[in-house]
């Protein structure tokens, strides 16, 4: 199944009209957790809600899983995947590297998928035929640089704190053989890769709403996604993306040590 540029722009539009209002001015943080911080605003809540209704009007019967307000009609072949809010933490931080995620399932499989940041005024999608970009510097089409090497890769993740117990030790590995490692940039980072201005993205223990979307804007511009044993990306997990496969082959070889 395609999805239009048109529909695209529609759900990221109707999102930005909640976050943007919202950004940078001191809103009330509520933490989902009892133990630690996982923080949700009323930007993450009411810009699901608006995506929601527009898939809905345009696709009454497609499943919809969101990270904020759950699962409807789940028992459809079709499911939008929305993380209205990738990087929350950055938001109320002020940062403009959260983005809004939204991605469709086709029996399990990420066909197509979305990534808006509406600050910066960049839309990265996926329609089924390519990874495309739209903001400052005019539309093109997305391409992933085509690193081979781990000494010539900048690598981005989150934070090294999310690797835990031995896990820590392996992302130190990989670490040590790239030229660049970056960190803090969410989901922006998988689009910078799409983009070619990254060549590797490792983040441990996602959820499905952090990823889905992603996943074909990365492959449709011609990197590769999976889990750390190298299976499908779909259902979350710790996740590894590169630039090209060979790229890949060496950061999962260097993650097995």
């Amino acid at each position: 199944m395609r999805t239009s540029a048109e529909f695209m722009r529609r759900i990221a539009a109707a999102a930005a009209a909640e976050t943007l209002p919202r950004f940078r001015q001191a809103g009330a943080v509520a933490n989902k957790l009892e133990s630690g911080f996982d923080p949700v605003t009323e930007a993450d809540r009411q810009a699901e809600r608006a995506i929601k209704e527009v898939i809905l009007s345009e696709f009454p019967h497609h499943g919809i899983l969101g990270e904020e307000h759950g699962i409807e009609n789940p028992g459809s072949d079709h499911v939008w995947v929305i993380d209205p809010i990738d990087g929350t933490r950055a938001f109320i931080s002020g940062l403009p590297v959260w983005g809004t995620l939204v991605g469709l399932t086709v029996g399990g499989e990420a066909v197509s998928g979305m990534m808006s940041q509406p600050f910066t005024g960049e839309l990265f999608y996926a329609d089924g035929e390519a990874a495309r970009y739209e903001g400052p510097g005019g539309p093109r089409v997305l391409s992933t640089r085509k690193t081979t090497k781990l000494a010539e890769a900048t690598l981005f993740t989150t934070t090294p704190a999310l690797f835990k117990g031995p896990a820590r030790a392996t992302y130190d590995r990989l670490e040590g053989m790239v030229r660049l490692p970056r960190y803090g940039t969410d989901c922006y980072a998988f689009a910078m890769l799409a983009a070619g201005h990254a060549d590797i993205v490792t983040d441990p223990g996602l959820q499905p709403y952090d990823i889905v979307a992603l996943i074909p804007i990365i492959e449709q511009a011609g990197g590769v996604v999976t889990t750390f044993d190298g299976g499908p990306a779909e259902n979350g997990g710790d996740i590894l993306a590169a630039a090209t496969p060979e790229l890949h082959a060496a950061a999962m070889a260097a993650l097995k040590g």
